[in-house]
């Protein structure tokens, strides 16, 4: 229906809800993702994860050793927690992972992780030949040196996270809790 108003043609609108506005909404910014990609343009990058650090020869020889276990360290080749071992007198952080702490954890779920990590770390460290890898820090600020640990060649970040035991680290400290 057409009317006369002010001299020109008017049609009587329909009114649009909200639902479908927000419908046009989300098939327009699909319809211009993928138009962009269909013009020859890069599609935007997802969000990259952090760099995981790259190791380079220390230049030591690989260890085969005893490793106890040292709740606050000071040992010759212990093990402190499930990311922090002494090796030869040396306080070492594997540098690619973090693992629950079993010292001054925030809940008693972080605290059994923990310990589970620690023991593990420990299994892997006797079962061979360990050796290190330098990154590109060579201390974190508590002095402890920042190595990636491989025993027999395997990382042993690689494993206690393939096994839930520890994540990478990602930088700062993240709640093993619930």
């Amino acid at each position: 229906m057409q009317r006369q108003r002010h001299g020109r043609a008017h049609r009587r609108r329909k009114r649009t809800s909200v639902g479908e506005l927000l419908l046009t909404a989300v098939i327009m910014g699909a319809l211009a993702g993928a138009g962009a990609a269909w013009h020859g343009q890069p599609e935007p990058a997802p969000a990259a994860a952090p760099a995981r650090p790259t190791a380079t020869p220390t230049g030591e020889p690989a260890v085969r050793a005893h490793f106890g276990l040292c709740h606050t360290g000071g040992g010759r080749n212990c093990v402190v927690d499930g990311d922090t071992i002494w090796l030869n007198g040396r306080n070492i952080r594997i540098a690619d992972i973090d693992a629950p702490e079993t010292h001054e954890y925030d809940c008693g779920q972080e605290k059994a992780l923990g310990d589970r990590a620690t023991r593990r770390l420990r299994q892997l460290v006797n079962s061979g030949p360990v050796t290190l890898g330098a990154i590109d820090r060579d201390e974190d600020s508590y002095g402890r040196k920042l190595r990636l640990v491989y025993v027999n060649g395997t990382g042993v970040g690689d494993t206690l996270v393939s096994e839930g035991l520890a994540r990478y680290y990602e930088g700062g400290r993240r709640s093993w809790c619930d």
